[in-house]
């Protein structure tokens, strides 16, 4: 499935990073693995490689400014029903 960031081609590493994310996401979900079972194992993924490359000391104060980031919607595409 094509995303809006397949067709942004400016050179954007980020862009070009989460366009890969996305299309392994997508291939994930097209051969029947949960999309919270993705989720886990890209946090799992990303904090293990930060955790690598920062330590965890680093790791562990970005983590901790992720909760206010998750309250104030930061993170929210769509609204959910509660």
């Amino acid at each position: 499935m094509a995303t809006v960031f397949d067709y942004i081609d400016d050179g954007d590493k980020s862009i070009q990073a989460l366009s890969l994310i996305l299309a392994a996401w997508d291939q994930g979900e097209e051969t029947g693995v949960a999309p919270q079972l993705m989720a886990y194992a890209a946090l799992f993924t990303a904090l293990s490689d930060l955790v690598a490359i920062y330590g965890e000391d680093a790791v562990a104060e970005l983590a901790q400014g992720l909760e206010r980031r998750v309250r104030i919607g930061e993170f929210t595409i769509t609204q959910t029903c509660q």
